[in-house]
């Protein structure tokens, strides 16, 4: 298989696709000067991680493109639990992509503790060839959730997924806490938000004339 040619339709998938919701986030913080979004980042699965992720499940090679649905993978993280659903929300209204899946981790988190949403969707990529439809996985989830996954994903590849039982323990514990602190922060919610406005406000009026 010629990688190269197989994986340049994921690529411009997650180029596309960082596009538009940086311009989502854009759009917010000019017209409400809140954005459900703080940052978004995107990736195109390793190959290596690949052929592993086909080899535990059984996948054969020609339902690779059906069967890995994360080969395209964006991030959306967000300050609190309710922008999560807000962005949901506003990709499901979306016309440039269709929502194939959609699996809520945040109310119905995973054993181990994790916690996110995540949406597998259809998006069409042009291509010389003409049109692909291409599955692709959107995670949204905050920052909170975001600093757990990724140590729990380092771990992971750490133990070769066979984490011990007492960091098992541990990283549950971790998980509550996350979430313990996004509730308390969701809490203060409006005032940390008129906080970062008035910050905000007064970054710009300091700002240097040309």
């Amino acid at each position: 298989m010629d990688w190269e040619v197989f994986l340049a339709p994921y690529t411009q998938v997650v180029d596309e696709l960082k596009v538009k919701l940086k311009g989502m986030r854009a759009q917010f913080e000019y017209e409400l000067e809140h954005s459900p979004i703080e940052f978004v980042t995107g990736r195109v699965k390793p190959i290596t991680s690949i052929i592993e992720k086909m080899q535990r499940r059984n996948i054969p090679a020609a339902g690779m493109e059906e069967e890995v649905q994360d080969i395209a993978g964006v991030r959306v993280v967000c300050q609190f639990v309710d922008d999560i659903y807000v962005v949901v929300n506003m990709l499901k209204h979306r016309h440039d992509f269709e929502i194939i899946e959609e699996k809520d981790y945040v109310s119905r988190k995973k054993e181990s503790g994790y916690r996110s949403y995540h949406l597998i969707i259809s998006y069409p990529v042009e291509t010389i060839h003409g049109e692909k439809k291409v599955l692709a996985e959107i995670q949204i989830r905050t920052l909170a959730m975001n600093f757990w996954a990724t140590n729990e994903h380092s771990l992971n590849y750490k133990y070769s997924g066979q984490i011990p039982s007492n960091v098992k323990t541990r990283l549950k514990s971790a998980s509550e806490a996350a979430f313990r602190l996004d509730e308390e922060m969701s809490k203060i919610k409006n005032e940390i938000q008129e906080a970062k406005k008035i910050f905000n406000r007064k970054d710009q009026n300091s700002q240097p004339e040309n």
